[in-house]
């Protein structure tokens, strides 16, 4: 079987065992892209779930935050801007009041040809486009702790703005259960010390703290609670096909239309297969999650829960610019050189073995330093199984420096697996990573 892999900005096209497949390729449900996105944005502006139309909220009010997803995420912010910018034109907020911030979390921000790539030239030239610093606390206001010892520090352009909304795009989310919603306020607009313990393995440990699941999720439900200490009065949240063509929109109450498009994204990201299965191929869903080996842990995570125990996870990913950021570097480095995934990595671990870390800590303490929280995530997949990595980004020396195995292509990578677990091994394959849900049928 041919398949093609999203990676990067080309895709990967290689070709697998057909007798060894469990089926065809795990895929996004069918759902009619809309006919006229734009107009569909309109109206549920115009008619929102949970609360008054946007003009009606933007009477009176001279200053307005839109807070808007970094350019690691696909939102087609082309078609959602334009529609809040003209509301609130319309309804009397003055331009030079309208504020557009881009929800960088700790990444880095988008500037130049990269902030056009994100909004559109007309918004970028007419509008005030700004970049959250996570790290600068004086950029920052502090709304108080939450009573799981949570300091709640939010970008304070968008707490003084009179009028506060945020955009996004519904996903499924390896920590939080699903992306959109209250996550561009937290970790979105958060300041580091906030998302130091609100990423700690505290909540990242839990159970419920996976891909999919929000009911009892403690990461969901605290970065909810922060978010309504930040407020918020609309929300305008879209899902989005295997093309990238707008499936539904929500407008609205930050939870109650939120909650509506997570019931539409679940049905269509859900995707079964009959068994547990010894390799699974799968992507990082390309550009722009798959730029770093920061994001590029997604789509391992994602694919989790239909692999064996013990069995091997290999991965397409372009990783064009690198490990990530210079902190999430030094902390790769500091677990190889201490032999921090010792008790976790599954190399040299018999074929089919068990994990041997179940119950165990990543961490000894409730705080991680900046981005060790993307490494906590990472042993829960090293406890489990192993991973090679296919990338024309970075070398095999820094493939090796991510506690991963550097694969010359996927089909030599997947060769090399079926010949260790036998002739009843079995292979799914996932080509838009963790854009799609997979589970075990009856699980």
């Amino acid at each position: 079987m041919k398949v093609t892999l999203d990676y990067g900005k080309t895709g990967l096209d290689v070709t697998l065992p057909d007798d060894r497949l469990v089926g065809p390729p795990l895929t996004i449900q069918p759902a009619p892209p809309l006919a006229d996105p734009a107009a569909a944005i309109g109206a549920a502006i115009a008619n929102p779930i949970g609360t008054r139309p946007l003009a009606d909220l933007a009477r009176g009010k001279q200053t307005a935050c839109i807070v808007i997803c970094d350019i690691t995420r696909p939102v087609p912010n082309k078609l959602i801007l334009p529609a809040l910018t003209k509301t609130l034109e319309d309804a009397g907020v003055p331009r030079g009041g309208i504020t557009i911030l881009i929800a960088t979390g700790l990444h880095r921000p988008n500037e130049g040809e990269e902030l056009v790539e994100l909004v559109g030239e007309y918004i970028a030239g007419t509008y005030r486009c700004v970049n959250h610093h996570g790290k600068e606390p004086d950029e920052h206001e502090y709304l108080g702790t939450t009573p799981n010892g949570v300091p709640a520090w939010i970008d304070n352009r968008y707490t003084r703005a009179e009028l506060k909304i945020t955009t996004g795009l519904i996903e499924p989310h390896l920590m939080a259960g699903y992306s959109g919603g209250r996550k561009l306020i937290c970790p979105g607009i958060a300041g580091i010390e906030t998302v130091k313990v609100w990423h700690g393995p505290r909540f990242l440990e839990h159970p419920k703290a996976d891909c999919g699941s929000v009911e009892g999720n403690p990461v969901h439900e605290e970065n909810t609670r922060i978010a309504l200490m930040a407020g918020c009065d609309f929300i305008v949240n879209v899902c989005i096909d295997g093309k990238r063509q707008v499936t539904g929109v929500w407008a609205g109450d930050m939870i109650k239309a939120w909650e509506e498009g997570v019931r539409f994204c679940r049905e269509v990201v859900k995707a079964g297969v009959p068994h547990q299965c010894d390799v699974v191929v799968t992507s990082c869903a390309g550009y722009p999650l798959d730029t770093t080996w920061y994001q590029a842990v997604k789509g391992l995570t994602g694919a989790l829960p239909i692999v064996k125990p013990g069995g091997t996870i290999i991965m397409a990913a372009s990783l064009t610019e690198g490990l990530g950021s210079p902190e999430f570097r030094a902390l790769l480095d500091d677990y190889r050189r201490n032999d921090r995934y010792a008790t976790l990595a599954v190399a040299g671990r018999p074929a089919g073995a068990p994990p041997t870390n179940r119950g165990s800590r990543s961490l000894h303490r409730d705080v991680c330093e900046m981005d060790e929280w993307q490494l906590v995530m990472f042993q829960k997949i090293l406890g489990h199984c192993r991973v090679k990595v296919f990338s024309q980004g970075l070398s095999a020396d820094a493939l090796r420096l991510c506690n991963v195995e550097p694969a010359a292509s996927i089909e030599a990578a997947l060769a090399d697996a079926l010949t260790e677990y036998g002739p009843a091994a079995r292979v799914a394959v996932i080509p838009k990573g963790p854009y799609v849900l997979p589970y075990v049928v009856g699980a």
